[in-house]
Parts: C-alpha cells; structure tokens; sequence
C-alpha cells in the first residue's frame, strides 16, 4: 500500500520511526514532512497530505503532531477526509469499522512510539463495516 505520512516537528522523530516500521511491512511512505525537527507549522504539511487523501491519491494516510489536534483540524476541513485521532488501539478500530476514518492523526506527547507503531498497523489492517454505518458517515461531508 502506498501511505501519506505528515506531521510537524513534534511529531517528526514518530515519523522518521513510523516510516521506517512500514517500509519494513513492505509498504511504499510517501512523505508529506518535515524534514527535522526544527519548528514548523503543522499546516504546512497536513493540507498537502489531506488534499491528497481528499482527491483519492491514497486511501488511507498518518499524520503526527504534538497532540494530534492541529493536524486532525486541518485534515477534517476537507470534504472527503475523515480524520480521526487515536491514542489507543480500540479507538483506531472504531475510527476505521465505525467511521471509515481515511487519517489516523496521532499525539506523540501523548503515547509512547510503540503504542503508536500499534495504532497504525491496526488503522491500516481494519476495514469499515459499511451497513448501518455508511448512511451514518455519508451524511458526515457537508460539501
């Protein structure tokens, strides 16, 4: 699977990690950045990663801030983007069987790397259910 990867300096150590964890899951990163950990601003990186999403360049994509709310804030501004944050496994489950989140935004100073490495191979592993749940996520999009 080819998977968008973004976030800010605060979360750019994760990324570095993250990415690296699913290259060796045999998975193609695309990365969004930064490029280091010098201060940034997190919009910068997440519109271009959720436009992406948005316009069915990729179906599923990370992004990775300090708490995982400025980054989530600018990917759900987008009308195709269900971005949802997760700092436990079960809510990356919910976001994904519930919801059909296409983003997982994570809080790295809020969860250790591997809770985090966890998250995203659930994210990435689970399907949406549909049913019930697709009249409920259809009526998300306001545009």
């Amino acid at each position: 699977m080819k998977i968008p990867i973004g976030g800010d300096h605060a979360g750019f150590q994760y990324k570095e990690a993250i990415k690296q964890f699913l290259i060796e899951a045999g998975h193609e990163v695309i990365d969004f950045g930064p490029d280091s950990e010098a201060s940034c601003d997190y919009p910068d990186f997440a519109h271009p990663l959720a436009k992406s999403i948005n316009e069915g360049q990729y179906p599923l994509g990370i992004l990775i801030c300090g708490s995982a709310n400025g980054v989530n804030m600018v990917a759900n501004k987008y009308p195709n983007v269900r971005s949802a944050m997760a700092w436990e496994e079960e809510l990356a489950v919910l976001a994904r069987t519930h919801n059909d989140a296409n983003i997982v935004a994570l809080p790295a100073r809020f969860i250790s790397l591997e809770k985090a490495k966890k998250i995203v191979e659930v994210f990435l592993s689970t399907e949406f259910e549909g049913g019930r749940h697709a009249k409920r996520r259809d009526k998300i999009a306001i545009c």
